[in-house]
């Protein structure tokens, strides 16, 4: 089986393509062409390429996806971030030499999921705006030295600091909520922020899963990051989900969004509106049996 490994030389560790086009070819794979992640709009993937293999973060993964679908083919994950949400949420193996035996197996089962887009910018988790946002850029400087306990102490900071947006959401239409909230999230898999899920969230389904965390007063943030963390916030009361094939999500003029762990600052139009669709049945990963 011929794969062309896309890496992210700046993603973390285990990004080394001759290493992991190493590791691949001691999996079995019979043929392995390495690409920068920075190269793939330049031309699709070599003929004869059976599976595209992405090495990199979360962040990767939706733009090589999108790829590997254009040519047809199926995608494989070894994960080299510091969260690894997605590898996380398809229970995929962490470990690089595990990875490359699971993305080297011509037999290995595939699962197909949809891709969401925040203003046409893919996505494979979850886009979030509020606090996940500034405990992201907090996290960014401490990731080397932490971790993934990076976001821990990120969300700390954020909560300490900034303050509820004004959120409207809309969803096929129909405006859904209008108020002033914490967060935003619009997941697919839901997986985010190196241990967060919004557990209601199916990448299987088509549609897109909206959850508002309203504001309400600081020291309930605790109570929020508990639940986020133990996949029981729907349980909480103040929690919104709105679900919907078409969402706009409209927020303070340039108010940034982090989409699968990528901080963007411009994805609100003049407005501060983000429109975010879905794919259903877009993208194929390849996934343990």
């Amino acid at each position: 089986m011929h794969v062309t490994l896309v890496h992210n030389p700046g993603s973390g560790k285990g990004s080394d393509a001759e290493e992991l086009a190493a590791a691949l070819r001691d999996a079995g794979a019979t043929g392995v062409t390495p690409r920068a992640i920075d190269t793939i709009d330049d031309a699709p993937p070599e003929p004869g390429t059976d599976r595209v293999v992405v090495a990199g973060g979360d962040g990767s993964i939706a733009p090589v996806a999108v790829w590997a679908a254009g040519a047809g083919v199926p995608f494989a994950v070894i994960p080299s971030g510091t969260a690894n949400d997605f590898a996380r949420a398809l229970e995929l193996p962490t470990d690089t030499d595990e990875a490359a035996k699971l993305a080297a197996d011509p037999d290995a089962a595939t699962r197909t999921l949809e891709l969401g887009r925040a203003a046409g910018r893919p996505f494979v988790n979850a886009a979030n705006a509020g606090l996940a946002t500034h405990a992201a850029r907090a996290a960014t400087p401490l990731k080397q030295k932490l971790g993934p306990l990076a976001y821990a102490v990120g969300a700390v900071r954020a909560g300490i600091s900034e303050h509820p947006l004004d959120v409207t959401v809309r969803a096929d239409g129909e405006e859904r909520f209008r108020g002033s909230a914490w967060q935003v999230i619009v997941a697919a898999t839901g997986a985010f922020g190196g241990g967060s899920t919004i557990t209601p969230a199916n990448p299987d389904d088509g549609i897109l899963d909206v959850t508002v965390i309203t504001a309400g007063p600081r020291p309930g943030l605790v109570r929020r990051a508990f639940g986020l963390r133990r996949g029981t916030l729907h349980d909480q009361d103040g929690v919104e989900r709105i679900t919907g094939h078409d969402i706009e999500v409209i927020l303070p003029a340039h108010e940034p969004w982090n989409v699968d762990g990528e901080l963007c600052d411009e994805l609100t139009d003049a407005a501060g509106k983000t429109a975010f669709t879905v794919e259903h049945h877009a993208i194929r990963a390849v996934v343990p049996s």
